[in-house]
């Protein structure tokens, strides 16, 4: 299985506030903004030097973001690793054990493929793993 960081994702309050403090403290400027309707999320993604930072806002209290922001506030929601096939490595994890949300890859941003891995499984942290579509 070969992995790489495609994202770190933030959970913010205030999508618009968060995007313009990393233009103005940090200097990065928003390459991708996208809403998700069916994740109940709207995304801006910032390059950070090769992974992207993803700032997520919830568009819907009751969505996976939704309700994260209420338990626990802002801050690390998960870390997206990017796999050549997403499919075989969803496969590779359920045979070893490991416990899946989505146990066949959906669309996600940017057209990506996507299926994320229970915190359970991962010591607490929430894993997204990523296929791009071909030719990107």
């Amino acid at each position: 299985m070969s992995l790489r960081v495609e994202h770190i994702a933030l959970a913010v309050a205030d999508l618009q506030a968060a995007v313009e403090h990393y233009a103005t403290v940090w200097g990065i400027e928003v390459e991708h903004r996208e809403r998700v309707e069916d994740q109940g999320v709207e995304e801006a993604m910032l390059p950070i030097g090769g992974p992207y930072l993803q700032l997520l806002g919830s568009t819907d209290p009751e969505s996976p973001v939704g309700r994260f922001l209420a338990k626990r506030g802002e801050g690390l929601h998960h870390i997206a690793y990017e796999v050549d096939d997403l499919e075989a490595t969803l496969a590779d994890l359920k045979a070893k054990g490991v416990p899946l949300i989505d146990e066949a890859p959906r669309v996600g941003g940017r057209g990506h493929m996507v299926a994320f891995v229970h915190p359970k499984g991962n010591h607490g942290l929430l894993v997204e793993l990523i296929q791009r579509p071909s030719g990107q």
